[in-house]
């Protein structure tokens, strides 16, 4: 379609459906990344503008969801081209593409004069689009495995799931550098492409990006007359179908989302119990206990308690107090954060610092022993000296 020297290249609906796959994507990408790469000060510090890394998931995976829709409307969007419209299945790559691609590497390398023109889509572009739909097809499977591991390793052997994870990073940093390195610089830096601005790519861009699909549009032939009451009977049995197998989809997705709540909530951790208490009778006389003073541990706070938290949570807790949780003084630490005290004095099972870095994975984990160091402190009234 042409509008005084300008060709329609993305309707509303497409442009619509980009913008939405670039927002969720530019947020998988940042919050995923952070997860991935967390030990940076530069992650860190998105963690922390987020409000915690818990935050950071929950962002994560609502990104997630706003993709797997857009996935289940572009597939509707294409079948309602190539069904009702009779479109062109334009996108699909073909040999001419392989032959195209070499000639440019050619023409890139001098020993060409001239670019080969291109329709539709370049190669280039059939590249990106394919790639997109391949690492989408990954990432949710891999995500998918990751989110629901119980049901996952209920069919599969257990190493799947940190195949799984080490798989669904390694695509999301491929693919953050492909969208950094070639989509950009194709799209922004060698043409600022506005074409999903506006829609439209003028003549002149239409010739040099373009050529063989602007001669096919400005050729002397006419399109073949579209008879209305066999479009709409189309439109009726595309609707009637793509209604199923979206009724499917979301139906998958849902599963996919709440299929179990391992991802976001936590497994409280097991508790100790004694299993068998054999009843020993103490004899008579029994003498009676000699008197001994409470005894005084020798871990205080200034002992070293505060070396070896700063050690390991000064960075997310020290002068940035993630979550409102200060813990560069012995009275921030009694003050405690958003959630509560971090430590209750002569409690251990009542401290979120216990809680949290017993159940394991935090970003500022304790070693086993600096953990029961922590314990013995508490338990022994957290003396300051």
């Amino acid at each position: 379609m042409s509008t005084q020297g300008k060709y329609l290249r993305f309707n509303i609906s497409d442009r619509l459906e980009h913008w939405v796959q670039m927002l969720s994507f530019t947020i998988l990408g940042l919050t995923g990344l952070a997860q991935k790469f967390s030990s940076s000060s530069l992650a860190v510090d998105v963690i922390a503008a987020l409000g915690g890394i818990e935050n950071v998931r929950i962002v994560h995976r609502i990104a997630a969801g706003i993709m797997m829709l857009g996935a289940i409307y572009h597939l509707g969007a294409v079948g309602y081209k190539l069904y009702v419209k009779r479109a062109r299945p334009s996108m699909l790559p073909t040999l001419s593409d392989v032959r195209v691609a070499w000639k440019t590497l050619l023409y890139n390398l001098g020993r060409r004069n001239a670019r080969p023109p291109e329709g539709r889509y370049t190669f280039g572009e059939k590249f990106e689009y394919w790639a997109f739909v391949w690492g989408a097809v990954i990432m949710g499977l891999t995500g998918f495995m990751l989110w629901n591991p119980i049901s996952t390793t209920r069919f599969l052997p257990g190493i799947v799931i940190p195949a799984a994870k080490a798989a669904h990073s390694a695509e999301a940093l491929l693919a953050v550098l492909a969208i950094i390195i070639w989509h950009f610089y194709h799209v922004h830096i060698k043409h600022l492409n506005k074409s999903m601005f506006t829609g439209y790519l003028s003549e002149a861009e239409m010739q040099e990006e373009h050529p063989l699909e602007l001669a096919a549009l400005t050729a002397d032939t006419a399109q073949a007359a579209v008879d209305p009451a066999e479009e709409a009977q189309r439109r009726r049995i595309f609707f009637s179908v793509f209604s199923g197998v979206a009724a499917a989809l979301l139906l998958g997705m849902y599963f996919f989302i709440r299929g179990e709540e391992t991802a976001l909530t936590t497994v409280p951790p097991a508790e100790d119990v004694i299993v068998f208490a054999p009843y020993t009778p103490t004899p008579l006389p029994t003498p009676l206990p000699t008197p001994t003073s409470a005894p005084v541990s020798s871990v205080t706070w200034n002992g070293g308690i505060a070396t070896m938290l700063m050690d390991s949570c000064g960075k997310c807790h020290g002068q940035t107090a993630l979550g409102g949780l200060d813990m560069s003084s012995y009275a921030a630490v009694l003050a405690g954060g958003q959630s509560g005290p971090a430590i209750v004095p002569g409690d251990p099972d009542a401290s979120l610092l216990v809680d949290r870095q017993t159940v394991g994975g935090h970003p500022g984990q304790l070693g086993s022993n600096e953990l029961k160091l922590i314990i013995e402190w508490i338990r022994a009234g957290a003396p300051e000296d």
